[in-house]
């Protein structure tokens, strides 16, 4: 049984995401994706949005998630795996990102709602493929 909480959290946290996307477009002229921001704010990037606006976003994300704990009195720090392995399993993410030409955010959030041909096409095949390694992997019995 889904806890109705769980649902009402599921659809502020989606609603927060869709304004933060909408605000980062009309306020900078440029959409949230993510990589891109972070790649940024980071000086690897000279495109995007201006470097103080990218440094300002990627800060509020984990800012944001740690207000939102604090609001509900559930601030938990854990890690399913090791530093390690998330450490391998960031860059690995941040070369598909290249190769992708952007990330969930930037294609599923953003270029989806655009009705961008080249974002459904990549969001299409980032569902597909992580779907078929999470049946690959409970198939498998693989856990984390």
């Amino acid at each position: 049984m889904i806890d109705p909480a769980s649902l009402v959290h599921g659809l502020i946290g989606g609603l927060m995401i869709g304004v933060a996307a909408a605000a980062m477009l009309l306020g900078a002229g440029r959409i949230a994706g993510v990589s891109g921001l972070a790649a940024r704010a980071a000086g690897i990037s000279d495109a995007g949005a201006p470097r103080l606006i990218a440094a300002a976003f990627v800060i509020g994300l984990p800012l944001g998630a740690w207000l939102v704990s604090a609001v509900l009195g559930r601030i938990e720090t854990r890690f399913p795996s090791s530093i390690l392995t998330l450490a391998v399993g960031g860059f690995i993410v941040g070369i598909g990102t290249r190769l992708g030409s952007g990330c969930t955010s930037g294609h599923g959030v953003c270029g989806v709602s655009r009705l961008s041909p080249r974002s459904l096409a990549a969001t299409a095949i980032f569902m597909a493929a992580g779907i078929t390694t999470v049946t690959a992997m409970r198939w498998l019995g693989v856990s984390w």
